[in-house]
C-alpha cells in the first residue's frame, strides 16, 4: 500500500446531545485503551468550537505538518494517531468563527487530506448537538460501524442525549452503547459514594430506547488531574476501578475491531 493511502477497518463515533458530560475524556481514553491493546488506532477531533483532545492528550504545542501535499496527523507511540483543529491554530485562545459549508469542508479534509495511513479503528470526538459537525461525519464516512453516546446521569442530560440515540437510529448507525459518566463519587478518605449528579439515568435510558449500557464511570478527580496536565489517565492509572470501567467501555469495540480483522483474513484466503 503506498504510503498516502488511507485504509480504516472501523469506525466508531463518540456523540452526546448534552455539552459538559465528559465526552472527549471517553473518546480519548478510548483511543488509548485500543491502542495499548495493541490496535491502530485514529483519533479525530472534529469539535470545531472547543477542540479538547489536544489539552487531554498533552499536544498543545503540536502544530500541523503537511508532507506530499496531505496532513501529518500528530502521533502518541507506535499505535495512536491523532487530528484536532487545535493543531491549527495559533493560539488555544483563537475562536473558530465559521458556518456550515467551512465545517464541512474541514471535516472533509480531516477524512480524506490526512495521512491516516492503515487503521485498525478510527475514533472520532463529535461535539456535543445533532447539527453540522456529527452529521458531517455521518456522511463522510459512508459507514459507521458504532456509535458510543455519553451522558452524565440527572434527568437534565438524558433528556438531552435522547436525541443522540435517535439520531443515529435515523443514520442508519449503530449503537454500540451508553456511557454513564460522573456516575457516583466515592470519597478517596473513608469510601463513601455520594450520587453528586444522581445515578442510572444512563442505564435506565438505555434499557428504555432498547440499546447496550456499556457501563458506569465515577467522578474521579484523578481524570481531572491527568486531563489538565494533558497527560492520558490510562498511562497512570491503569489500576484503578475508574480504569476498569474505561477498559469494559473499550471491551465491544475490540471485539468489533477483531471481528472485522477476522472477516478481512478470511476473504484473503477464501
Amino acid at each position: 500500500m503506498a504510503e498516502s493511502e488511507n485504509n480504516i477497518l472501523t469506525k466508531i463515533v463518540i456523540l452526546s446531545g448534552k455539552g459538559g458530560v465528559g465526552k472527549s475524556t471517553v473518546a480519548a481514553n478510548l483511543a488509548v485503551q485500543l491502542a495499548l491493546a495493541g490496535r491502530q488506532v485514529g483519533l479525530m477531533d472534529i469539535d470545531l468550537h472547543g477542540p479538547s483532545i489536544p489539552k487531554l492528550l498533552g499536544l498543545e504545542k503540536h502544530r500541523l505538518g503537511v508532507e506530499n501535499d496531505r496532513m501529518v496527523p500528530a502521533k502518541i507511540g507506535d499505535n495512536l494517531k491523532v487530528m484536532s483543529i487545535g493543531f491549527m491554530l495559533k493560539s488555544p485562545d483563537d475562536p473558530v468563527v465559521w458556518r456550515g459549508p467551512l465545517k464541512m469542508r474541514a471535516i472533509k479534509q480531516f477524512v480524506e487530506d490526512v495521512n491516516w495511513g492503515s487503521l485498525d479503528c478510527l475514533v472520532v470526538d463529535c461535539p456535543p448537538g445533532t447539527g453540522d459537525e456529527p452529521l458531517s461525519i455521518a456522511q463522510l464516512l459512508e459507514e459507521v460501524d458504532g456509535a458510543i453516546v455519553v451522558t452524565t446521569p440527572q434527568e437534565l442530560s438524558v433528556i438531552d442525549v435522547r436525541k443522540s440515540i435517535n439520531f443515529s437510529h435515523k443514520l442508519n448507525m449503530p449503537v454500540l452503547g451508553v456511557v454513564e459518566n460522573m456516575s457516583g463519587f466515592v470519597c478517596p478518605h473513608c469510601g463513601h459514594t455520594v450520587d453528586i449528579f444522581s445515578r442510572g439515568g444512563g442505564r435506565k435510558m438505555a434499557e428504555e430506547m432498547g440499546v447496550p449500557f456499556l457501563g458506569a464511570i465515577p467522578i474521579d478527580p484523578s481524570i481531572v488531574e491527568a486531563g489538565d496536565k494533558g497527560e492520558p489517565y490510562l498511562y497512570h492509572y491503569a489500576k484503578s476501578k475508574t480504569a476498569e470501567a474505561l477498559s469494559v467501555i473499550a471491551g465491544p469495540v475490540l471485539s468489533l475491531i477483531d471481528g472485522k480483522m477476522a472477516a478481512v483474513e478470511e476473504e484473503k484466503q477464501g
